[in-house]
């Protein structure tokens, strides 16, 4: 693949931060400010948590991207202008709206992700498990379904098997060996296609990753304790493997890739690694990262690797209580839950700053409007506006 190096110093310089509703949009934006950068933010909500913080960072509201694209790109090119921006960049899935925006219109500012084809390509659960195996990377099997006969050729099966729309998150519609009734709800096309997976059992951990021109410069695994039902973890543990390092470090270099990156793995019984997702933006690992120089210098030069200083477990207590209270009524689960409150330590809150509860309440509240306006989950509400669905939503004239 072709390589698309970004050039970048520690020069301290005018950050632009999108996707400022999510966690690591804040933990990012306190990285970059302890590394000396100046940093602004940037979503179609009013009330994102990052924009909550104490450090008075400055927000700007655009319109939502996968709703109104181009006035979004309108208004974030206008924001780019106007603060002279040297680097944007994206924390959640308008990473894949940012990239058809840069190739569709080419703003002279770096953008820290790899070019558009190479993003919809991970971003694709099918063509993402075909590039592993190019790579010759163990896989899961894995199928491209796009009608209602590709799904009758996988029903008698179903019992080993997990389907999932090839563009999906946190979870979301997974089905994982359903009973026929539930397949029968499927209904994939050409243009919203699933895959149907081979079942793997074993222990399922998540990866994140900042790779420079092809070499790994921050890396940290984690696995799940506590869920937002089957999909993003909300309280999380630090997990030391070296072979999901080697993993990344064959991924990252065989794409050239530059910018975040995250994986969704599974790692067998007898220890074999099994990519089954990749996302192209960060995700919770950055969380156990807490120097921000050292962090900025390796992502930004690529010269130094960075290792995560945090070893405790991490979570959103508000999330944590929302989603895991609910398990002090299961007997295996009450512990589970109860070690997450004991042990586990608060990502909204740093030595300088602190995003408090009545911040966190309103943006629950902001995804709860919108679950309620557009008729989805309380899941589905948080990435509403940003989702990347296919390359239709990049036709535009």
């Amino acid at each position: 693949m072709e390589e698309n190096a970004i050039s970048i110093t520690t020069i301290k310089q005018r950050i632009l931060i999108t996707g400022a509703r999510a966690p690591v949009a804040f933990h990012l934006a306190r990285l970059l400010l302890d590394a000396g950068h100046t940093v602004t933010l940037v979503d179609h909500l009013k009330h994102p948590l990052a924009a909550a913080s104490q450090q008075n960072i400055p927000y700007f509201q655009i319109p939502a991207f996968s709703e109104t694209p181009e006035a979004a790109g309108d208004a974030l090119l206008g924001i780019i202008e106007q603060l002279d921006i040297g680097l944007v960049i994206p924390t959640c899935e308008e990473a894949l709206h940012l990239g058809a925006l840069w190739a569709r219109r080419q703003p002279n500012v770096a953008l820290f992700a790899p070019e558009m084809e190479v993003l919809s390509l991970v971003h694709n659960k099918y063509d993402f498990i075909r590039l592993c195996e190019n790579l010759a990377l163990p896989t899961p099997r894995t199928h491209l379904i796009t009608s209602p006969t590709d799904l009758d050729l996988h029903a008698p099966n179903a019992g080993n098997l997990v389907f999932k729309p090839v563009w999906s998150r946190f979870g979301s519609q997974v089905l994982i060996r359903p009973k026929a009734k539930a397949l029968r709800a499927i209904r994939p096309t050409a243009v919203a296609p699933w895959v149907a997976q081979e079942y793997v059992g074993g222990t399922e951990l998540c990866i994140y990753a900042v790779a420079h021109a092809g070499k790994l410069v921050a890396f940290s695994a984690y696995r799940g304790l506590v869920r937002a039902g089957p999909g993003a973890a909300i309280c999380f543990a630090p997990e030391v493997s070296k072979p999901l390092r080697n993993f990344v470090e064959k991924f990252v270099s065989a794409t050239a890739w530059n910018g975040h990156i995250s994986f969704d793995v599974m790692r067998t019984q007898d220890g074999q690694i099994l990519p089954l997702e990749c996302n192209p933006r960060a995700t919770s690992g950055l969380h156990f990262f807490r120097n921000g120089p050292a962090f900025s210098k390796a992502i930004f030069e690529g010269l130094s690797r960075v290792e995560p200083e945090v070893t405790a477990p991490q979570t959103l207590p508000l999330a944590l209580w929302l989603y895991g209270l609910p398990m002090i009524l299961h007997h295996q689960q009450r512990p589970i839950f109860l070690d997450a409150l004991r042990r586990s330590e608060d990502v909204m809150r740093w030595p300088t700053d602190c995003v408090g509860y009545p911040a966190q309440l309103r943006a629950v509240a902001e995804f709860g409007w919108i679950a309620l306006r557009q008729r989805m989950s309380l899941e589905r509400a948080s990435t509403w506006g940003i989702e990347w669905n296919g390359s239709d939503q990049s036709a535009i004239s």
